[in-house]
Order: C-alpha cells, then structure tokens, then sequence
C-alpha cells in the first residue's frame, strides 16, 4: 500500500482532515473504497485495522471537533447530521460514486444518519455498536445520564465527567431508573484530573455527548436504501449499552444482529493503549463486505 496522503476539504464551520491509503484508481464496484469512521474517535484509532486491508483503498478521517478537524464556528455541539453532512463531502472529494463504510461507535450512529440521507453514497455499511438510546427500554434513563454528564463536564470539567462516562461503558444491563442518585464516581479512582483546568473543548464530552445518543434514527429511510445496512456487536460487549443498542437497531431494521470478535474497541490493536482482537475484527469485516 502506497503512503498514507493527507487531504482535507472545506465545510461549514470547520476545515475537514482526511488520509488516504493506497490508490483511489484501484477501487472499482465490486471492492469500493473502504471509509473507517469513528466519533469522536479520529483517524489514529483505525490505524491497525486500516493496515489489514492493503488490498484497497482506505480512508480515514478526523470528525469535526476532534484531532485535525479543528471547528471554526464556536459552536458548542455537533450533531449526527453536521458529522454526516462531513462524510457526503469527504466521499464527494475522494472522486468515487460510493464507498464501503464501517462506523464505529458515533461514527456507526453518523454512518446510519448519512446512509438514511444520502444512500447512493454507500455500498455497505457495517455500524458497529451505535449508542443510540431510543431502541433502548431505558432509553429515557440512558438520555439523562447522558445530559448528566454533559452538565457535569460544563460545571467540573474533564475529570468528574469522564469518571461518571466510563462509569456508564461499564454498567451491564438496563440502567435502574435510581441510577442518578447513586454517589458519583471518584476521578482519582480511574486516574483522572480531579481539578478544572478550565477547558471545555473535549469531542466526547461536549460537543457529541447529548446529541448523539438523542438521535432519532430515520428506520424507513434506512430500510429503503439500495445498499446493504448490517448492524455488528462485539461478543463481549453484548451486555453494555452499545451492544444492546446495536440488538435493538437490528430489530428495527428487521435484520440479524452480525456478532463480531472481542469488544467495543475490537479493532484495536494498542492505539491509546487499547487491545481488541484486530486480526479477527478484520477477517469478520472483510466476510461481510465480501457478501455484499
């Protein structure tokens, strides 16, 4: 695979960073450009499941707000359409009619926003555990303790907030409706900051926290599109909110839940200190884009 080329294109609000892997004339209709999306992931956590697919173009890219992507406008949010409005014009950039996609995480639930949008743009789509509250039966807890957090990273900054997230990714099950007045995680338990520095630029915690999980999924548009929209699920994360929204997406949509190896992160292979199954993850994604 050729070097990786960095490109970037223009939008509304923020300049879009993007890499390209390998050759854009040796995608064809049979084996599309393969697009890895995350949010508020960028584009350095998919460098080792990119690194298993040096038989096709792939990109990856940095969603507005984070890495790169810097925004320009001030805004304090970013919602799913803003990030799948970015997509359209990274693929229209690339010069390609459409692309193979894998989302991960928000980036499954901004995949999904831009297939039910613009579903001439993608062959497949592979959404890997989007946290979309609404197929949930406590979604209205998951809201809350989404906007808790929000609301506590705006008042205490990146440390309480980030404790009580990590806290949500390791709840099990549904969230009990008393799962608010429960005492709030100690940063200092999860070796985080337990002062303000005063920032409030983190993606996660406020620009998509609220937002993405709130997203009302258009179930029609999606099961109207011309492509293939397979929902996935990690084996071991099947218990955690992610993994139960992907179940219930699938529902939705009238489809099989696909199971993938190892966890949320699975594609991982070390990036921000993190190991999933890569090799694994990649061989399950390469059996369902062949499919297609």
């Amino acid at each position: 695979m050729s070097d990786l080329q960095t490109r970037t294109v223009d939008a509304p609000g923020a300049t879009i960073h993007y890499d390209v892997r390998g050759d854009l004339s040796d995608a064809d209709a049979a084996r599309p450009v393969l697009m890895l999306v995350g949010s508020p992931m960028d584009a350095s956590g998919f460098a080792t499941l990119a690194g298993h697919f040096a038989d096709r173009p792939v990109v990856t890219y940095d969603p507005r707000g984070a890495g790169r992507s810097v925004r320009t406008d001030g805004a304090s949010e970013t919602t799913p359409e803003e990030h799948a409005d970015d997509l359209r014009r990274v693929i229209e950039a690339l010069g390609v009619d459409r692309v193979d996609l894998f989302g991960s995480s928000g980036g499954a639930v901004n995949s999904l926003v831009l297939v039910s949008r613009h579903p001439q743009r993608v062959r497949t789509l592979v959404a890997h555990e989007p946290p979309t509250a609404e197929v949930l039966p406590d979604r209205e807890q998951v809201e809350a303790v989404s906007r808790d957090i929000h609301d506590t990273y705006q008042s205490r900054g990146m440390g309480p907030a980030m404790a009580k997230f990590i806290k949500l990714t390791q709840q099990t099950g549904p969230l009990p409706d008393s799962y608010l007045d429960e005492p709030a995680p100690d940063p200092a338990a999860y070796g985080l900051p337990t002062e303000d520095d005063g920032s409030r630029d983190d993606p996660l915690l406020g620009q998509n926290m609220r937002t993405c999980s709130a997203y009302r999924l258009d179930f029609g548009a999606l099961a109207a599109a011309p492509g293939r929209v397979v929902i996935a699920a990690g084996e071991e994360s099947a218990d955690e909110m992610t993994g139960r929204a992907a179940a219930g997406v699938a529902k939705r949509l009238g489809t099989e839940l696909v199971v993938f190896p190892s966890h949320h992160g699975g594609y991982l292979g070390g990036e921000f200190g993190m190991e999933g199954k890569p090799e694994a993850f990649a061989a399950a994604l390469r059996k369902v884009l062949s499919e297609s």
